[in-house]
């Protein structure tokens, strides 16, 4: 007689996965190896997912990290994070044929800090030095620009005019990951100014609040996403500051039996460039190891959609292109 096996209830937060800046991108290089043929060169990895880039590579994608490993006049993407004016420049001196995918929220915030920089303005720019984004916001902006990611950072700032500062945010930070440090700056300089709390990324935030939620009533968290993705390393950092067993993979295949050992709810979700493929293959590893439910928890349906640029607005996404991220087309 068969032994049974345990069980475990998974539980999906919601939203997850792909948010629109994400699915724009990767749908861009897409319709754009639809219409122009291989290859297409992007500029950096599209998105931070690993899948997502070998994915677009085994279609015809070449990926490079300067704009002189592209040829001459070739077709160019620019990948969702945005790039800075140097770039844009070294693509019109190869005469490169160039498409932006870069994430409408992150160019507003290039326009907002044009728009400060401007007017005199020293600008904080709140983010991860090092990151794809925060590099190319420091290259679309003119003028003084401070780096920051924490609180005790502020106190160190030197401004020309502590009446004439402003600040700015990387995209894939919430409400809760910049609000100490907005407050400290609106406690050093009164007059600060900045964008509402609105112009925070609308993804990040509920991706977050997603598992906040998830928190209470879950014994191991996975988030699915790449290492070097912001948002999807802040979704782990949630899951342990809530005191539960957090673990990022990028795949089905990094997971860890011996985590299972004394848990009966087990949390996922996903970075914003993960797709649900690869949430869909960590279930069914579980179910390798464990009678396995699934529930998704009510939370916000997002249904944001950014524009394509003009020149693929008219060439129709296969379906079946859409079948690697396991979403529907759009």
């Amino acid at each position: 007689m068969t032994a049974t096996r345990e069980s475990v209830k998974v539980v999906l937060a919601q939203p997850r996965g792909f948010c629109a800046g994400v699915e724009r991108a990767i749908d861009i290089v897409e319709r754009a190896l639809e219409k122009f043929g291989a290859p297409v060169y992007v500029r950096h990895e599209i998105v931070h997912n690993k899948f997502v880039v070998d994915t677009l590579r085994e279609r015809g994608a070449i990926f490079v990290e300067e704009i002189d490993e592209i040829p001459t006049g070739a077709v160019t993407v620019f990948s969702a994070h945005g790039v800075a004016r140097k770039v844009e420049d070294g693509a019109l001196v190869r005469e490169l044929d160039v498409i932006d995918a870069t994430c409408p929220l992150v160019t507003k915030v290039h326009k907002e800090g044009r728009r400060y920089a401007a007017k005199g303005y020293d600008i904080v720019l709140i983010g991860h030095i090092g990151h794809p984004e925060v590099e190319g916001t420091l290259g679309q902006i003119p003028g003084t620009v401070h780096v920051l990611s924490e609180v005790e950072e502020v106190s160190s700032l030197t401004v020309a005019d502590e009446d004439r500062v402003a600040f700015v945010t990387q995209t894939t930070l919430s409400v809760n990951d910049t609000k100490d440090v907005i407050a400290e700056l609106k406690n050093r300089f009164p007059n600060i100014v900045g964008p509402d709390t609105r112009d925070i990324c609308y993804a990040t935030q509920n991706r977050q609040t997603a598992v906040i939620a998830m928190a209470k009533q879950v014994d191991l968290l996975l988030v699915v996403g790449a290492h070097n993705s912001s948002n999807s390393n802040r979704l782990r950092e949630i899951g342990e500051n809530y005191g539960i067993p957090s673990y990022l993979i990028e795949d089905a295949s990094m997971f860890d039996p011996s985590w299972l050992e004394g848990v009966k709810t087990v949390g996922i979700t996903a970075g914003a460039s993960a797709p649900e493929t690869l949430v869909q293959e960590t279930i069914a590893r579980l179910r390798n190891y464990r009678e396995v439910s699934v529930e998704t928890l009510d939370g916000v349906e997002e249904n944001v959609h950014f524009k394509l640029p003009r020149e693929l607005a008219d060439v129709p996404r296969k379906e079946d292109a859409m079948k690697a991220w396991a979403v529907n087309p759009a």
